[in-house]
């Protein structure tokens, strides 16, 4: 089994799907490079925020051709410039934001592009190429917000291992030292992200360096609360913890360890206790094991607004927009 494999299901999924995918960063090479693939391949019907005119010269200037297809918005002109701003003035008044900054913001491509995903004017947003991911994920939840039931936005990455086997990591990327609340939802999200993307059920293991009360310590009855949490949030849910991970990845060890867990030894959503745990482990995978990582996915906002590495490759940019596809169903 390739690599490739699960992002090219996730991108012929998203080809059935004619979702409307819209990018803030319409002055960046790699977003339009990825734009007008997404848009020959049929994967989504990509929408640019900027001015039109010069869009389209900086495009002809870094040798791409643009097709006249891809809509490219300019905020300020579009006719739904005051709707939103006054939508968005409504939305935080309370929070102390005038009509004037209302106004200011949305004149702000990242703003605009969010508003339009709230208003179903596009599905989802993939930003975060050249924007950073604290501006991207401020517009995410000042404009878009949070669903119900979640207590936090979080993120997961999909790892993909060369023998075909896939799994979810979260949270490697927003929450750097989540309580039990939010780790409970972290895991609750993750869980739905994984059945959504990858179409398998989830086993969702709550990760420590301890099992079923193998160690005592502060963050393993965080871990332990947590999963209480999510139970309680999701009754249905297949979830244990604490477990450690091999406890959690391999039958011969979760079978020993915890012998009555639900999940010990087939877990594919894999929950880690902070931030440094959660990255770490991912690019461990990704370059010992060769996997290939797709993420960060952001989950836990009412519609989805992703974010991108200023590191990512125009191919990325494609695959984050496929995932967002599949999100917005």
């Amino acid at each position: 089994m390739r690599i490739m494999k699960l992002i090219d299901e996730i991108k012929s999924k998203a080809s059935k799907l004619n979702k409307r995918i819209v990018f803030p960063e319409s002055m960046d090479v790699r977003t339009l490079k990825a734009a007008i693939f997404l848009m020959d391949n049929k994967i989504c019907t990509p929408i640019l925020i900027g001015d039109s005119n010069e869009v389209k010269l900086f495009a002809s200037k870094s040798g791409l051709n643009l097709p006249d297809s891809i809509q490219i918005i300019h905020p300020v002109s579009d006719p739904r410039f005051v709707e939103y701003s006054l939508w968005f003035f409504e939305k935080r008044k309370s929070k102390g934001l005038s009509e004037d900054a209302a106004k200011s913001l949305m004149q702000s491509s990242l703003y605009f592009a969010a508003s339009m995903v709230v208003h179903n004017d596009a599905d989802g947003c993939v930003s975060g190429a050249v924007n950073t991911t604290g501006d991207v994920l401020k517009a995410a939840f000042q404009v878009i917000g949070m669903k119900k039931g979640s207590s936090v936005v979080s993120s997961i990455f999909l790892m993909s291992l060369p023998d075909g086997r896939n799994f979810t990591y979260g949270d490697c990327a927003v929450v750097p030292y989540p309580d039990s609340e939010q780790l409970a939802s972290i895991a609750v999200d993750s869980a739905e992200t994984h059945e959504r993307l990858i179409g398998t059920e989830p086993k969702v293991a709550m990760l420590s360096f301890s099992t079923k009360g193998s160690a005592k310590h502060d963050m393993v009855g965080l871990v332990q609360n947590a999963f209480h949490i999510a139970k309680r949030k999701n009754p249905t849910l297949h979830i244990d913890g604490e477990l450690q991970f091999d406890a959690a990845l391999l039958p011969e060890i979760g079978n020993k360890k915890a012998p009555d867990s639900e999940v010990a030894g087939i877990a594919n959503v894999f929950i880690f206790p902070n931030l440094d745990a959660g990255n770490i482990a991912y690019k461990i995978t990704e370059r010992l094991a060769g996997a290939t990582a797709t993420g960060p996915i952001i989950q836990g906002l009412n519609a989805p607004m992703n974010d991108l590495s200023r590191g990512s490759s125009w191919e990325d940019i494609v695959n984050t927009a496929a995932v967002t596809c599949l999100q917005a169903q």
